[in-house]
């Protein structure tokens, strides 16, 4: 496999990108069987579609404790820079994907709220998952594995292999569970700016070098290679296009991040027994799906509001609800839209991970 040169001002950045040329915890070879010894012989994923390369378990470090400057501030992000964005709280943070290229994964949040953030960029796909404030560690790492070209973590606790697009403990003493996923969306700085003025950016003060901003992996985002072998390919999208999907195994329903259009849309759907309502808007970048069923058993129906950011929904009880799934005025103020299990990935990962993959825009 041909290596892949992110920076040529000196040997220790080229050396770099060789070890990261496989991040998502790949390594240097595009094929190398897992070899380390499993946390337990069961599995719920196939072992002969494991890979491990160079780095090895937290070769590539995760973020701890990051540090954040205003977004409104912030220089070194691009006004058209991606970044995935939750709440800590009240405040609103969001992480560079850039940034992420070279890390993957981000432990953040106070000790009783622990959260930890992942980005695969071999699978465009980044995720949040909520922490066990008990755990004596509730943080999780790169394992150095790869399954159908997407990482798997380790957490710090139990040493528990995880999925990150299944949501799912494959491997050790939390096999079979699914961590509770946090709230969040992916946009750009500029979308968040006009979003959140008062929002958080981490920056790129990690305590390591690397040259962030400088993408590691030439036209890979774009052309239609791969840097490791994929279980099942669907062609009936391009592998590197961008879709929002839902998932609830071994069933995915996507819908393509540039079909939404030039105006916010909102789509009152169904999936499995779930009834979902799908906001995005293709110009501002932004996508969220959330389950229209609240807590007292009303099922809502929403339209798109247009130019009021963070606010994008209308019910048709009269309440307005932001991006993050908070009612803001009505009779509702103050409730949440309950998060589902999705995420925005290549279209080549839902189809390498699930049996059977609807797609919406079609």
């Amino acid at each position: 496999m041909k290596a892949i040169r992110v920076c040529e001002k000196s040997a220790v950045l080229a050396t770099l990108a060789l070890v990261l040329l496989a991040a998502c915890g790949g390594g240097s070879g595009g094929s190398n069987p897992v070899a380390q010894t499993p946390r337990s012989s069961e599995w719920l994923i196939s072992r002969a579609q494991l890979l491990e390369g160079g780095p090895g378990q937290d070769g590539i470090p995760a973020i701890e404790n990051p540090n954040f400057e205003s977004a409104q501030t912030i220089a070194t992000v691009a006004p058209q820079e991606r970044l995935a964005v939750l709440l800590d709280g009240d405040q609103v943070k969001a992480y560079p994907l850039d940034v992420l290229d070279y890390h993957e994964i981000v432990n953040d949040g106070p000790s009783n709220a622990p959260f930890t953030l992942s980005y695969c960029p071999l699978t465009g796909s980044s995720v949040a998952w909520e922490g066990k404030a008990g755990d004596g560690d509730p943080t999780y790492g790169v394992s150095g594995l790869l399954y159908n070209s997407n990482l798997i973590l380790y957490d710090r606790q139990t040493d528990t292999f995880w999925s990150q697009l299944l949501e799912l403990g494959v491997n050790g003493p939390r096999i079979r569970e699914q961590p509770e996923s946090k709230r969040m969306f992916e946009t750009t700085l500029e979308t968040l700016r006009l979003m959140f003025p008062n929002a958080m950016v981490m920056t790129r003060d990690t305590g390591h070098v690397r040259p962030y901003g400088d993408y590691p992996y030439g036209s890979y985002k774009t052309d239609d290679n791969f840097l490791f072998p994929i279980t099942n390919q669907d062609n009936r999208l391009h592998p590197k296009q961008r879709v929002i999907g839902i998932h609830r195994r071994p069933d995915v329903k996507t819908y393509q991040l540039d079909a939404f259009g030039n105006t916010t849309q909102a789509i009152n759907d169904q999936f499995a027994d779930q009834s979902i309502v799908v906001i995005g808007n293709s110009a501002l970048n932004f996508a969220a799906i959330y389950s229209r069923q609240l807590a007292d058993g009303t099922i809502l129906n929403f339209t798109a509001i247009q130019s009021d950011l963070p606010n994008v929904l209308l019910d048709d009880e009269g309440n307005v609800w932001d991006i993050f799934g908070r009612a803001v005025s009505g009779l509702r103020a103050g409730e949440q839209l309950s998060p589902t299990r999705s995420y925005v990935a290549m279209w080549f990962a839902f189809a390498a991970h699930f049996d059977q993959v609807e797609i919406h825009f079609n």
